[in-house]
């Protein structure tokens, strides 16, 4: 496969992703961003206490598609370009100090989770004990019904509640004590400063009217949430806070709760996936300048993940429509074929050298294989054209390295493909390096189809 620079690639803009929609709020929790040390009240579903002073609407994070890059000419920033660590805004220590409920209480973590990730081709579950380093009890995944999510949109709830009631059932997973993720092309993560107000119900008020001014979402249509990233007070006695906000359109999670309930589930939080990534590739740490920002990117069936991280928070998310999936196309257009038929052929496929497949001329497996390359390479834009993005707003960091998992990531030579085509380092990430794993739990050849789930599990 030829190689394929970032200069190379052509303007590849990422619209936003706006439509009417809505969502019930009524047991979304506090999105715990990555590394943010927060858990609810033991039995029960709580709005964060940002929620629940934005009147007069609950609201809950999301991430904002805003448009990529306009010059296709630049490369990726790598860290060996960056400034010192003295002009940069982001990395500093954070406190790590426990986060507080709005009458004052110590919020406490969940010291039992079930993490739980709903494709759009498996349900995955993973039961995660939080008690001084995270240790993973039981991890599940089953196929699920074609059609039933799309692009993180669930078409039926009652049907995905039925699937999960026997889900649980069927590996006697507890029901409660369940962290669900959601990912879409409706969820956005935006980052901004805020100065001047110390009164915790004026920052509440004064992070919904910057909201309404940074996102395209209707307020009266959302839930949001936020965590404060950093925050100082200047020499002029000035306060000044980093806010991390993220908004969801109501209907979108509303589906997932109407299901959820359906099969008896007792949420104790809705997290974004792209924060769970994060928490399953590495734990919270201040990673210096030197070593850039790392990228998880969890590739799925219809779409990929991305999330960018500066050591304990994530600091910008994105929703690629990419997946397996599409590699299926790429294969059935060029053999004339379903995609549902070519998904063994694709197995037997690499990004590293030829190999036989069963069934296929010399002549077809030389298109499959052109197939899967120019998918990828389609892929790579894409990555590239986000990543941009990400290093247009100030205080970007370099791009350390780009760590691979879902699935697909793990075809044959795929992370180095992805590598050569991005021009940064890329390798596969093993989730359950993150946890200490119980006697019950079997390594499996795809660790990255749990990822998320697991992720979702683990309280920082």
């Amino acid at each position: 496969m030829d190689e394929l620079r970032p200069e190379h690639f052509e303007e590849d803009a990422v619209e936003d992703e706006v439509s009417d929609a809505a969502i019930d709020a009524d047991v979304i929790d506090r999105l715990a961003a990555y590394g943010h040390e927060t858990e609810p009240e033991p039995e029960a579903v709580v709005l964060g206490p940002t929620a629940e002073s934005l009147e007069p609407t609950e609201e809950y994070a999301v991430e904002d598609h805003g448009s990529g890059p306009t010059d296709p000419t630049p490369s990726l920033v790598t860290v060996e370009e960056q400034p010192a660590a003295g002009q940069r805004l982001f990395g500093r220590r954070l406190s790590r100090q426990k986060q507080r409920t709005a009458d004052g209480r110590k919020e406490k973590r969940s010291k039992k989770l079930v993490g739980l990730k709903i494709g759009a081709s498996q349900i995955a579950a993973a039961h995660v004990v939080n008690n001084g380093a995270p240790e993973l009890v039981d991890v599940f995944r089953e196929p699920i019904e074609p059609g039933l999510v799309v692009s993180g949109e669930l078409r039926d709830p009652d049907a995905l509640g039925d699937a999960l009631k026997r889900f649980f059932e069927l590996h006697k997973l507890p029901k409660r004590g369940v962290r669900l993720g959601v990912s879409n092309n409706r969820i956005g993560v935006r980052i901004f400063e805020i100065e001047g107000v110390s009164d915790p119900v004026q920052l509440e008020n004064a992070i919904r009217f910057r909201a309404e001014e940074v996102l395209p979402i209707p307020l009266d249509q959302a839930v949001l949430d936020y965590v404060v990233l950093d925050e100082q007070v200047r020499e002029d006695g000035t306060q000044w806070r980093r806010i991390l906000l993220v908004v969801a359109y109501r209907e979108v999670v509303d589906r997932y709760l109407q299901a959820c309930r359906r099969a008896g589930i007792e949420l104790v939080g809705i997290d974004l996936e792209a924060f769970a990534l994060l928490r399953s590739l590495e734990p919270p740490t201040d990673r210096e300048v030197a070593q850039g920002a790392l990228v998880g990117v969890a590739i799925g069936y219809d779409r990929t993940t991305m999330a960018v991280s500066t050591g304990r928070h994530c600091e910008f998310a994105r929703v690629l429509d990419w997946g397996g999936w599409s590699l299926n196309v790429a294969i059935a257009r060029e053999l004339n074929r379903a995609p549902s038929e070519v998904e063994a052929i694709k197995r037997q496929l690499s990004f590293a050298h030829t190999t036989d497949v069963d069934g296929l001329t010399p002549e077809e497996l030389a298109k499959a294989r052109g197939a899967i390359e120019r998918g990828l390479a389609a892929f790579a834009r894409e990555l590239v054209s986000s990543l941009q993005f990400y290093q247009a707003q100030p205080g970007a960091l370099g791009i350390g390295e780009i760590v691979l998992t879902g699935g697909t990531a793990h075809m044959d030579g795929l992370p180095e493909a992805v590598g050569r085509l991005v021009g940064v380092s890329v390798r596969l990430g093993d989730p359950f390096r993150r946890v200490r794993v119980g006697r019950n739990v079997t390594d499996e050849d795809h660790t990255g189809s749990v990822a998320v789930a697991i992720g979702l599990g683990i309280e920082d």
